[in-house]
């Protein structure tokens, strides 16, 4: 009973050959955020991450150069009233001064002397001190965060280096119109930062949809549409000219499912075959058997013509009901597991010879160097079927040289043991294999080309002795073709021969 599967309409389809069955539907798969939109999502962060890591430094430094400008008007502003003769600076002047430096005081330290030049409405406490001669990087960042963050209008006194040789010069301002004018500038900046992360989110958001994302969407569809219809090869992606990774993945893809196709159409064409032979295999063996009866019947006429083709028809009738057998064994699953045990050769190859119809043909020389007393750890049965392929091969070979042909005619078989391993060789003095035929050798149906082969022989022998553990290949560099076969034994435990030994 056979088994179908596949999909229709929707739902897969599993049948027999005696009743189909319709399973369910699968369920949809739920819609996820495909690669544009994970994309999109992963560019915006990161690009508000960089533009962050820009803004952290540019506020500090602005507030920086912010107080370096008070200290420069106060610097400027300390000259005019250093200059002045003391108590000659109205108050009014004074105030006008301090309004244009944007401070409430103005002192001066020279030597051990500390003046103060001007001062509008000194608050009774300082709220925090800063020296522009000793700030650092991590001191300035950490400021202005805080500076940023507080509400109240704290009064600070801004320290820096004085003019005309003097030590230090302070100035005290208040803190809310630095406040506000970092506001300004983080408004700004975030304007400026906003429209920059837009426009790189968008170059960035294209360039990758369109180097990356579309042609993974491309192979992605193709792969789902390939999978619907694995046997068209109207659904085999054709490969862009890209040289990168995605390039090299759409030829391979290409490539693979160029070489898919083409086994799925042979994997068809093989089933058919196999359905159609087992439909006709009881007709035809019984057909066989009947003109094989009538053969039988041949051989006991008496006429000379008679007595010289029936051998030759009935060997062509064998041979056919061989063929017919082998066809159907390869058509199984698989073979049966080997029945192993210790045989010898040397009846099994003569068993070969008189069922390839080859003991009375004088045309074939047959040479048989076996070692005296060979065995090899097989199955008998599936070894004879593997010899018997191969000598048939080579007995077609034989035959197909051209007439006239004075170069001598012979199948030779050789046996040795290489410790644990038999090695058994069948060679021919035939044309040998073609080199189109070497790299598909031992797959069905893949004949050498000669008239009559139905490429099975090969492929049967290389699965029986694989199932043996061994290798079959063909040996290179000899006059015509010669076939190398080597079966290992078959490990022995321990534990059994001391058992057997005690039982001895």
């Amino acid at each position: 009973m056979r088994v179908k599967q596949g999909y229709q309409g929707g739902y897969f389809v599993s049948a027999t050959d005696d009743q189909p069955t319709i399973e369910a539907p699968r369920p949809p798969t739920p819609r996820r955020l495909g690669l544009s939109g994970k994309l999109l999502l992963l560019t915006i962060p990161l690009v508000m991450i960089a533009g962050l890591m820009i803004y952290v430094p540019a506020i500090a430094n602005f507030r920086i150069n912010r107080l370096n400008d008070r200290i420069a008007a106060a610097s400027t502003a300390a000259l005019v009233l250093d200059a002045a003769p003391s108590g000659m600076v109205p108050e009014s002047l004074a105030r006008q001064i301090l309004k244009s430096v944007g401070a409430r005081a103005v002192a001066i330290k020279m030597g051990q002397q500390r003046r103060l030049l001007a001062s509008a409405d000194l608050p009774t406490a300082i709220d925090h001190d800063i020296d522009m001669r000793t700030i650092t990087v991590w001191s300035a960042i950490v400021d202005s965060i805080e500076t940023m963050l507080e509400t109240d209008n704290h009064v600070i006194r801004v320290v820096g280096p004085a003019p005309s040789g003097g030590q230090f010069i302070e100035v005290v301002v208040d803190e809310a119109p630095l406040r506000q004018a970092m506001y300004r500038f983080s408004r700004n900046t975030l304007l400026v930062s906003l429209a920059i992360a837009m426009l790189t989110a968008a170059l960035v958001y294209f360039a990758m949809h369109h180097l990356f994302v579309r042609p993974m969407r491309r192979l992605t569809a193709n792969l789902v549409g390939f999978h619907e219809n694995p046997e068209s090869s109207a659904r085999i992606i054709v490969p862009s000219q890209r040289g990168d990774e995605i390039g090299v993945v759409e030829r391979e893809l290409s490539d693979m499912q160029r070489d898919l196709v083409s086994m799925l159409h042979q994997k068809s064409r093989l089933a058919a075959l196999g359905l159609a032979v087992s439909k006709i295999n009881h007709d035809l063996r019984n057909l066989l058997a009947s003109s094989q009866l009538l053969s039988d019947q041949l051989a006991s006429v008496p006429d000379p013509r008679v007595q010289r083709f029936a051998p030759k028809l009935m060997r062509s009738l064998e041979r056919a009901i061989d063929f017919c057998q082998s066809t159907l064994s390869y058509g199984r699953v698989q073979e049966a597991a080997p029945d192993r045990r210790m045989m010898l050769v040397e009846p099994v190859v003569a068993e070969v010879r008189e069922s390839a119809g080859l003991a009375a043909d004088a045309s074939i020389a047959w040479v048989s160097a076996i070692e005296r007393g060979l065995t090899v750890d097989a199955d008998p049965d599936q070894m004879f079927r593997v010899l018997l392929n191969l000598v048939r091969n080579a007995a077609q070979a034989l035959e197909s040289r051209p007439k006239g042909d004075a170069a001598a005619l012979q199948i030779r078989i050789t046996g040795r043991r290489e410790g644990a391993v038999a090695i058994i060789e069948v060679s021919d003095t035939g044309p040998g294999v073609p080199a189109r035929a070497r790299e598909h050798l031992f797959e069905a149906f893949q004949t050498s080309g000669r008239p009559g082969g139905s490429g099975l022989g090969l492929a049967i022998a290389a699965e029986l002795v694989r199932a043996h553990g061994g290798d079959i290949h063909l040996v290179e560099g000899t006059i015509g073709a010669t076939f190398r076969i080597s079966i290992p034994d078959r490990p022995v435990e321990l534990q059994t021969v001391r058992n057997e030994r005690a039982r001895a």
